[in-house]
């Protein structure tokens, strides 16, 4: 019988950032989501592109600059950020970074909680077909 959970104790001891250079892995993947681990030297750019799903970045080591649209923002360990599809987004490292990604398959764009701090609102939209 299959597990039905996956787990892993420690994300980030599952990828280390290279001398120089970027390493992605995907570290899970169903109907529902893909997960890919990344790592990042130092100085490493991740050029403007778009996903077609909505997904979610989060960065577990290190800090870095990323653009979301038109906007510019620093992040760092910690730093989480909801993206709808097609948004034009980039990454610039400063330091050797650990980032999530999680692709978010067959789901709708969605607001942010009002709650969330620091964060810029947005309307609920279909995500195409």
């Amino acid at each position: 019988m299959a597990t039905p959970y996956a787990m892993f104790a420690d994300v980030c001891r599952i990828i280390e950032p290279p001398p120089d250079g970027t390493l992605s892995r995907t570290i899970w993947q169903d109907d529902q989501l893909k997960v890919v681990i990344f790592a990042f030297s130092a100085g490493q750019e991740l050029s403007e592109h778009t996903a077609s799903s909505p997904a979610i970045m989060h960065f577990l080591l290190g800090e870095a600059s990323i653009t979301l649209g038109s906007d510019r923002r620093d992040v760092k360990a910690g730093s989480w950020v909801h993206m709808a599809p097609q948004l034009p987004h980039s990454i610039l490292t400063k330091s050797p970074v650990v980032m999530l990604l999680l692709l978010l398959k067959g789901t709708h764009a969605c607001a942010v909680k009002e709650s969330a701090r620091d964060s810029d609102q947005g309307n609920c939209s279909p995500a195409g077909p």
